[in-house]
């Protein structure tokens, strides 16, 4: 499914989750945690269209939505103190709920906002009008000005200068894997090769995103019996497999 999405609609990635929820009239306490990562990862092809502060909070939570898409899919659960298993989706819906109420309170301050903004203060008009006026006063202003005032000024606008060169310039790279072209990719490999080894695996895309794709298609694969995986040998090594039989992807 392709669609735009315009990025002054959304004044951070919560509010965009928000979004997704309420488009696709979601629990907010049950998320479907793979199909709200997969459209925010879409989102995030609009990248270069965002200025650079906001695009490092966007991926900030990708990284949390893909962290929590990986927890889910591992057999084992995570265990609290008492024993009982802890849902990696809770810390997420708790900053979810937060942030919606505190937008709730800053749409009502803002539109109090508005509304004293349209009032005039009660004052001595006259007095206000000649202070204007003072200010205005270019020939007043050029009869103050000295050498030192001037070297201030000169020296305030060579820093700006000098702020904005040095300034750090950050630019997003967007990577191009997806989940769904790795598990392709693995399920074609194990259709020439019996078996492969995690350390194969590693070696088709050696850089650590390529390898983070992998092994979340992996995992995927797991999940619906596509695939099925042995111990290796060598440290954090296993062999992976292709079952019989055809499955929908």
């Amino acid at each position: 499914m392709s669609y735009e999405i315009k990025l002054p609609l959304f004044e951070g990635p919560f509010d965009l989750l928000l979004f997704f929820i309420e488009r696709d009239e979601l629990d907010i306490y049950d998320i479907p945690i793979s199909k709200i990562t997969d459209d925010f990862l879409e989102y995030l092809k609009q990248l270069e269209k965002m200025n650079v502060d906001v695009a490092s909070e966007f991926i900030l939570v990708a990284a949390t939505l893909m962290k929590i898409k990986a927890k889910m899919l591992l057999p084992r659960p995570v265990l609290d103190e008492e024993g009982n298993e802890v849902d990696p989706r809770d810390e997420l819906v708790k900053h979810l709920l937060e942030y919606k109420k505190y937008k709730s309170v800053i749409q009502e301050l803002a539109t109090l906002e508005d509304a004293r903004l349209q009032k005039e203060k009660r004052g001595n008009v006259i007095k206000e009008i000649k202070a204007l006026s003072e200010v205005t006063n270019v020939e007043a202003e050029l009869q103050n000005i000295d050498m030192y005032k001037l070297l201030k000024v000169f020296q305030k606008v060579m820093e700006r200068f000098d702020y904005e060169q040095k300034r750090p310039i950050h630019q997003v790279v967007q990577y191009p894997f997806t989940v769904a072209n790795q598990k392709k990719f693995l399920l074609e490999k194990l259709t020439s090769s019996k078996r492969l080894s995690f350390e194969e695996i590693i070696s088709f895309e050696a850089n650590k995103i390529g390898v983070i794709f992998n092994f979340l298609a992996i995992l995927e694969l797991l999940q619906v019996s596509q695939i099925t995986m042995s111990i290796g040998m060598g440290f954090n090594n296993f062999w992976i497999e292709k079952t019989s039989g055809e499955f929908v992807n």
